[in-house]
């Protein structure tokens, strides 16, 4: 589907798309600045608040809530937003821009379609309009997706905790979970709601990028064969693995840059992938995944 839908619209993607989050960010917080030097208050304004969207036509508020930053203090929203575009701009050049375009925008659309149910059901249950959820739907959870799919393609990436704890990302994403896990239990149901909505995106986005034909009874033999070959020191020369009279070559490694030669085997810290703009079975380690000039 998003392959079918990239061919026809992929075009109209909006590159550098966390340029554009983290200058939304900035102008957030310019306005909060604003609010403590007059009287006028410019947050109330932008927050996704359905009530006043449906009975008071302020409809620039479905778009207006991106801009609030979720952090206060403005040395974490520093580290935040810095972190945050270096993961998103990582995640653009590994899946492209379309479909960064997708995961971004189906978060913060599948936030939006959730107020409005969930007031509509708080409306129908308090027996008058409710008013005053906006201020708990942010963009925090949508930055925490962004976080797990980065933690779900780099899983063994090292980061700086604080600058100073050196962890893999996959540890991190357990930690978030947990802590996220909690706190929707332990909140009602608009901040569950919010939640909810927000990671959809990462739910709906994995399952429909897996390749099913992994799990398939055919495929699991082919791999097996693979791996007991590559264990053995050898490599199928060719693509096909059916029949007995395959050729098989030396290649003590399984993984190869394309651009330092260095493997697997030389440089076992390394994460080595494929990338999906070079024309041809190119693979690179992590350090020139993202630098080197694609084969065309």
């Amino acid at each position: 589907m998003l392959n079918k839908l990239e061919k026809k619209l992929g075009k109209y993607a909006l590159p550098h798309l966390m340029n554009y989050l983290i200058g939304g960010y900035i102008i957030g917080y310019l306005l909060k600045f604003g609010e403590q030097i007059s009287d006028w208050s410019f947050v109330q304004f932008m927050t996704l608040e359905p009530y006043y969207i449906i009975h008071n036509f302020q409809f620039w508020r479905v778009i207006t809530w991106v801009l609030i930053p979720p952090q206060d203090s403005l040395i974490f929203a520093i580290i935040m937003m810095f972190f945050y575009w270096q993961l998103g701009n990582v995640l653009e050049q590994t899946w492209g821009t379309f479909r960064f375009n997708v995961y971004i925008f189906g978060g913060i659309l599948f936030t939006v379609i959730a107020s409005f149910i969930l007031y509509g059901l708080m409306s129908v249950g308090l027996g008058a309009p409710a008013i005053g959820m906006g201020n708990l739907f942010s963009t925090h959870y949508i930055n925490l997706s962004i976080f797990l799919a980065f933690a779900a393609c780099y899983p063994e990436m090292e980061v700086m905790l604080y600058f100073i704890i050196p962890i893999k990302m996959k540890w991190m994403a357990i930690v978030y979970v947990v802590l996220v896990a909690y706190s929707a239990l332990m909140s009602g149901w608009v901040v569950r709601t919010a939640i909810i909505a927000s990671l959809l995106n990462f739910l709906i986005f994995f399952l429909m990028t897996r390749d099913f034909r992994k799990v398939s009874p055919k495929e699991r033999a082919r791999q097996a064969r693979w791996r007991a070959a590559a264990n053995s020191g050898f490599r199928q020369q060719s693509g096909s693995d059916h029949g007995p009279d395959h050729q098989f070559y030396q290649k003590p490694y399984r993984h190869k840059c394309a651009i330092c030669g260095r493997t697997d085997v030389s440089n076992p810290e390394l994460e080595f992938r494929f990338c999906s703009k070079c024309n041809g079975n190119y693979e690179y380690c992590n350090e020139h995944l993202f630098t080197h000039p694609h084969v065309q």
